[in-house]
């Protein structure tokens, strides 16, 4: 499985997040610690997406660096993340599953509009467990997915709730309960943010938060000095830079 984390609060440098601390992402790259049986290294692409300083509804929406390579061996990155800084982050490390396509165009986040997503986590039975949900799709949709991965169609089918009005933590919510039915034993562990508020899901694989009074940080792992809180399982956890909220996931429609 992949690794990813997000952060909303006062802008700091991608480093900050993603490169300095002890255990942080990079290191988690080759030497995660809760992996759950989904591989042993995350070596197939890293994606960075922030959103520039200033307001982030003028500032021309998010930014993305992504790449096919091992976080290790991008050696403009340390030149990169440290003199950038935002308020808005999510970064992903993949491990890439059996039998789906490689390359930039997998790699997480992925971005339309002012949003950036990213999933941790797998579709068993994919592409053929998830036929009946593709078919609501805008065909114009499926032929603007990134690639051709089960990570690409999630997010096709969130962003297709979020065109329709529905409020960002019931679209995540309700795709989620959706492809688990579709796909039972599906792992779903999503982060969804335009910049001012983060959504995000335990379904089967870790998360952990760390809170300050101006600042939310999701991990799939702990890193840094933080004091960190174990998210549930199969819980829906949205959160401004100055808000949080955690609720089960069981049983919502």
């Amino acid at each position: 499985m992949c690794r990813h984390l997000a952060y909303l609060g006062p802008p700091v440098t991608l480093a900050s997040l993603v490169l300095d601390p002890d255990h942080s992402i990079y290191e988690q790259s080759w030497a995660p610690a809760d992996m759950r049986g989904g591989g042993s290294v995350n070596a197939d692409g890293f994606g960075l997406g922030w959103y520039p300083e200033g307001d982030v509804t003028v500032s021309g929406g998010p930014v993305r660096y992504r790449r096919s390579v091992p976080i290790w061996t991008d050696e403009n990155l340390p030149g990169l993340a440290g003199s950038i800084r935002s308020g808005a982050v999510i970064a992903a490390i993949r491990n890439g599953t059996v039998n789906m396509p490689y390359g930039q165009a997998a790699v997480a986040p992925f971005m339309r509009g002012n949003w950036l997503f990213s999933h941790n986590g797998r579709i068993p039975g994919w592409p053929d467990s998830t036929l009946k949900l593709a078919e609501r799709l805008p065909v114009v949709d499926l032929l603007r997915l990134d690639a051709s991965v089960d990570s690409a169609l999630l997010w096709a089918l969130i962003h297709n709730r979020l065109t329709e009005g529905v409020p960002p933590a019931d679209a995540v919510a309700t795709v989620v309960q959706e492809v688990e039915a579709a796909a039972p034993g599906a792992r779903l562990n999503v982060l969804l943010t335009d910049g001012e508020q983060l959504v995000a899901t335990t379904w089967t694989h870790s998360l952990h938060v760390h809170r300050t009074a101006d600042s939310v940080t999701v991990s799939s792992e702990q890193f840094g000095p933080h004091q960190w809180t174990e998210v549930p399982d199969r819980s829906l956890l949205v959160a401004t830079a100055t808000t949080l909220h955690i609720t089960p996931m069981e049983g919502q429609e």
